[in-house]
């Protein structure tokens, strides 16, 4: 896989916009909580639904983590992370018990293009095109399905939510090394599934 696959940008500014609503809420600012909520709960899903590829779980999973978040808003300390990376700890933990639970699948193509819809099929639209494409979007989804759940994990935060190695690190508590390490082998195992026109599709997907 392509070192140069893209991973979206973070907005500079976010954590001290988290940082002023979590001081309303704990004075009790319900127009804070709102806000709070509509500012992650999309994020939260999009996570979830990567790692679990089940909607109506993935919505129990956010109301799980909502629920704890407000609930523990007094334990976050903005010293030890940044509370997207809280949340995001949060809901991977949440995710791991809810496939304990129920088995689920681990990873769909949607992981790795950051939950943005469907696969955009080339300007052509030719019928032997449009069934080429959907040939190869069905191996690149058998082969994130081959994945093991803990690799599944690091390509969908470092791709699908854009996190860095060490905050990835922070996420699922490893070294930062042991991310990194992840998302290699994660890369190693679908080029030794994919062939070269699958490989450059993924990269097409991952940088859309």
């Amino acid at each position: 896989m392509a070192k140069q696959m893209a991973y979206s940008a973070r907005d500079p500014n976010e954590e001290a916009q988290f940082q002023s609503l979590i001081a309303r809420c704990k004075e009790g600012d319900q127009a804070a909580h709102e806000a709070l909520y509509n500012a992650v709960a999309g994020d939260v899903y999009r996570l979830a639904y990567s790692l679990l590829l089940h909607p109506q779980d993935s919505e129990d999973v956010v109301q799980e983590v909502m629920v704890y978040v407000f609930r523990s808003l007094h334990q976050f300390d903005p010293q030890r992370g940044s509370f997207r990376t809280w949340l995001y700890t949060i809901t991977v933990s949440r995710c791991r018990n809810a496939r304990r639970r129920k088995w689920l699948p681990t990873v769909a193509l949607s992981s790795l293009i950051g939950m943005k819809g469907e696969p955009r099929a080339p300007s052509a639209q030719s019928p032997e095109v449009a069934v080429a494409w959907r040939n190869a979007c069905e191996s690149l989804e058998r082969a994130l399905g081959a994945l093991s759940p803990r690799l599944c994990e690091a390509i969908v935060l470092r791709y699908g939510q854009g996190l860095t190695y060490r905050e990835m690190a922070e996420v699922l508590n490893c070294p930062q090394k042991t991310a990194e390490s992840r998302v290699r082998l994660a890369h190693e195992a679908l080029r030794s599934i994919l062939n070269d026109v699958e490989i450059g599709l993924l990269e097409e997907f991952s940088s859309a």
